[in-house]
């Protein structure tokens, strides 16, 4: 049995924190409750914004459609031109997503969704305990035929996630504004596409063994669409896959559990799928280059670049010091891959773990919604790893406005990485390895 201080234990922690860390449920509150019932929600669109507005030919009445990304930790706000196309308007970066890449699955996973959704004025919350927010509609019918659970997603202020698309206030403000003119403007509902990674061959060609990656090829499908079109998606569900710009040609409903029956697809269909072939035979080229496949393995999500400075301000900071790994994979037989790291790790620094059991402490007075249990350290005390018992997981707290954390609560270490055999993973700040991969 090993003890808390192998190194092996430690590696195994990491692990298991990424997959399990917080089994909060989502941004829980009530929603549908008015646009526009107080001071936050009446706040216009600021004139800078209204002038972008006029350069792209749009008016703050026009239609809105959302774009965000994962990885990117980005959030795009496009608007509806006078020929019905979407031009971008603003890109925000996100100040916090929890979980890791991939679909949102359960209650509680702290997983940020991935797919098509949509929001109506219903969905918007004026008196919600994130500043603002807006619940993005998860889960949609895709998610229901494959029996996702849980809900209560939104798009909100705070800086802080367990499963939403958290904003700066300032950033929520404006979305929330931008949102509530396109209804004004007669939009009934504003659709949402949230991806794991922004869909270029390059990354699809990075996470092509990703267990993932039959997912995220039906999410390019519908990213193709748009990006040919720049107009919005019309989206369907059969045989628990997506389907896009596309209608049963007997006139029938999907049935999102149901057999596809034939469909009948839109004029654009040809330039899609030209553009399909084309990031295909990039995907390949990039393979043959020799770009190696990637797994990327998160503590607990992640925040866009433009906020490093500011990490003591948002949730788990002490996540977000763990750099994420990405362990490259080795293409065996069949172009499945994995690797099977044999890893010797040196212990945190002595500073990194006492500060960021500082930081899973400290807290405002309005917040009482804990982290994922930690206990001290990154780590945590975790029971269940290398022939340890672990305990249950306990069922999801209602989560109020999440913990704030004081600023500079954690200082990143620098990690160093040598590599025996196989590609080079990027290992959490504060440790040094030794990898070893192997090829099936």
């Amino acid at each position: 049995m090993s003890s808390k201080a192998d190194p092996l234990y430690r590696l195994g922690a990491f692990i298991f924190i990424a997959a399990t860390a917080g089994s909060l449920a989502g941004c829980d509150e009530t929603t549908g409750t008015g646009m526009a019932s107080n001071a936050r929600a009446r706040a216009p669109i600021p004139p800078q914004t209204l002038a972008q507005m006029a350069e792209l030919g749009t008016t703050q009445n026009a239609p809105v459609l959302i774009r965000t990304y994962k990885k990117e930790a980005e959030l795009e706000i496009w608007k509806m031109k006078p020929d019905g196309r979407y031009a971008l308007l603003k890109t925000y970066p996100m100040c916090r997503w929890s979980g890791q890449l991939g679909p949102k699955v359960r209650e509680g996973d702290r997983q940020v969704p991935e797919g098509f959704y949509s929001i109506t004025p219903a969905q918007m919350n004026p008196n919600s305990n994130y500043y603002l927010s807006f619940n993005v509609g998860y889960p949609n019918a895709y998610d229901r035929a494959l029996g996702h659970t849980g809900g209560s997603i939104m798009v909100h202020g705070i800086c802080s996630s367990a499963g939403c698309f958290s904003m700066t206030d300032p950033q929520i403000g404006e979305i929330y504004a931008i949102a509530r003119e396109g209804f004004a403007g007669g939009q009934r509902a504003i659709q949402m596409q949230s991806y794991p990674f922004r869909m270029t061959a390059e990354n699809l060609a990075k996470y092509r063994l990703d267990q993932n990656i039959a997912f995220w090829k039906q999410l390019k499908q519908g990213a193709d669409h748009f990006e040919v079109t720049h107009q919005e998606v019309a989206v369907g569900v059969c045989d628990r896959h997506y389907v896009f710009n596309a209608t049963a040609a007997d006139g029938s409903h999907f049935d999102p559990a149901g057999p596809c029956p034939a469909l009948r697809q839109s004029g654009a269909a040809s330039e899609v799928a030209a553009k399909t072939r084309q990031d295909e035979a990039k995907v390949a080229e990039l393979a043959a280059q020799g770009l190696k496949p990637i797994r990327t393995v998160y503590v607990d999500g992640g925040q866009n670049p433009a906020f490093a400075s500011r990490i003591g301000e948002v949730s788990r900071p002490e996540a977000l010091a763990q750099a994420p790994v990405e362990i490259a994979l080795e293409e065996g037989k069949g172009k499945k891959g994995k690797i099977s790291p044999v890893v010797q790790m040196a212990a945190l620094t002595a500073k990194a773990e006492p500060e960021a059991a500082a930081a899973s402490t400290a807290s405002d007075a309005t917040a009482t919604t804990a982290p994922a249990k930690s206990e001290g350290s990154v780590f945590g005390r975790i029971g269940g790893l290398f022939g340890q018992k672990s305990a249950e997981p306990q069922p999801p707290d209602v989560p109020l406005p999440p913990r704030r954390y004081q600023a500079a609560a954690v200082t990143p270490a620098k990690p160093k990485v040598k590599l025996i055999a196989g590609a080079t993973p990027t290992l959490p700040q504060g440790f040094s390895a030794v990898a070893q991969a192997e090829q099936h």
